[in-house]
C-alpha cells in the first residue's frame, strides 16, 4: 500500500507566506504521495476537525505548512493518532524546523520532505507533555519569558525576531522575581527566580537557543533556570541569548530530568511551543519517541 498523506495549510502563517507557498508545496508532495488530501484552516478547531477527517481516510503522513503554532497543532494530532509528521516551515519563528536541522525556507523544506517520503526516511523524537494538557515539541517556559510571549502575542509590529527583542526590553521594566519550586526525579529546589524554560529542543522565540544542549532523542528534558537577577543582570545576558552562552552566567542554572514539576501558583503563566497553557503549578514529562518524523 502506498503513502497516503495530508497537507495541512495554515494560510495566515508567516503573514501569508504559507498561502503563497501552498501550490508549489502541494505539487512537490503530490509527486511522491500515492494519495494526497489538502486541507486549509484558519482556526485551531477547524484544523483539528479537518485532520481527523483526513485520518479517517487512512492517513500515513501529515505535512504541516505553517508556523510553530500550526506545527504545534500537528504535533498534538500526530502524537495522539500515531501518524508521521513532516514540517514545512512558513512562519515567523520556525523554531522546531530549526532545531531539527531542516531547511527553514518553505520550498527547500518541501523538497526535503518529498525526498524523505520517497526514500522512506523516518525517525522518532521525544516530546514533552504537560500533565493533563498538551504535547510540546520545543520549549515550555514560565516567568519573564512567558511574559514576553504574552506581550509578543499582543503586538502587531514589527515582524520576526525584532518583535521578540522589543518585547524583552519592554518586559524588563516590569521585572519582579518570584518564589519558585522546581522538582525533578533527583532533586528539589526552592528559590527566587526570574524565569524557567523546560526544553525538548533548543530554540524558542524565533531562534533563541534557551536550552542549548537539548536533544529531542535523548529521553530527557533540559531545564534552564534563571535565578533572582536584576535588570542590569538581564541586560548583560541579552547579547549572549542568541549564542547560547547565557548558561555561563553565574545566576543561570541548568538541569536535566525526565520529569519536571513547577510551582506553586506564583502569578506566572506557562507557555509551551508559544501556546498559552495556563498558570503554575505544572508538571511536565518527557515521553521518549512519542512522534515519528519524516526526514
Amino acid at each position: 500500500m502506498g503513502v497516503r498523506a495530508a497537507l495541512a495549510v495554515h494560510p495566515g502563517s508567516g503573514h501569508g507566506a504559507a498561502a503563497r507557498a501552498a501550490a508549489e508545496v502541494e505539487a512537490r508532495i503530490r509527486e511522491v504521495a500515492d494519495h494526497l488530501t489538502v486541507v486549509a484552516a484558519d482556526t485551531v478547531a477547524e484544523a483539528r476537525s479537518l485532520m481527523v477527517r483526513a485520518r479517517d481516510t487512512g492517513l500515513d503522513v501529515l505535512v504541516v505548512l505553517g508556523g510553530d503554532g500550526s506545527v504545534h497543532q500537528g504535533v498534538q494530532f500526530c502524537a495522539d493518532h500515531d501518524v508521521a509528521l513532516a514540517v514545512v516551515p512558513a512562519g515567523t519563528g520556525n523554531d522546531l524546523a530549526r532545531a531539527l536541522g531542516g531547511p527553514v525556507e518553505p520550498l527547500a523544506a518541501a523538497d526535503a520532505v518529498a525526498a524523505a517520503i520517497a526514500s522512506g526516511a523516518r525517525r522518532r523524537i521525544d516530546l514533552g507533555r504537560v500533565a493533563g494538557g498538551p504535547w510540546f515539541a520545543s520549549v515550555l517556559c514560565a516567568g519573564f519569558d512567558s511574559a514576553v510571549n504574552e506581550r509578543v502575542n499582543r503586538m502587531r509590529w514589527p515582524h520576526g525576531r525584532r518583535r521578540y527583542d522589543l518585547a524583552i526590553v519592554a518586559e524588563l521594566a516590569r521585572l519582579r522575581p518570584r518564589e519558585l519550586g522546581v522538582e525533578t526525579e533527583t532533586e528539589r529546589l526552592e528559590l527566587e527566580a526570574t524565569m524557567v524554560a523546560v526544553g525538548n529542543t533548543r530554540f524558542y522565540g524565533g531562534g533563541i537557543p534557551v536550552c542549548p544542549s537539548a536533544d529531542p532523542a535523548d529521553g530527557f528534558l533540559d531545564v534552564t533556570l534563571v535565578e533572582r537577577a536584576s535588570r542590569l543582570d538581564l541586560l548583560r545576558i541579552l547579547p549572549t541569548l542568541r549564542t547560547g552562552d547565557h548558561v555561563r552566567h553565574r545566576f543561570v542554572r541548568t538541569l536535566r530530568a525526565r520529569r519536571v514539576e513547577l510551582g506553586p501558583d506564583n502569578g506566572w503563566v506557562a507557555y509551551a511551543d508559544g501556546d498559552r497553557i495556563g498558570p503554575l503549578p505544572a508538571a511536565v514529562d518527557c515521553v521518549p519517541g512519542a512522534v515519528e518524523l519524516i526526514g
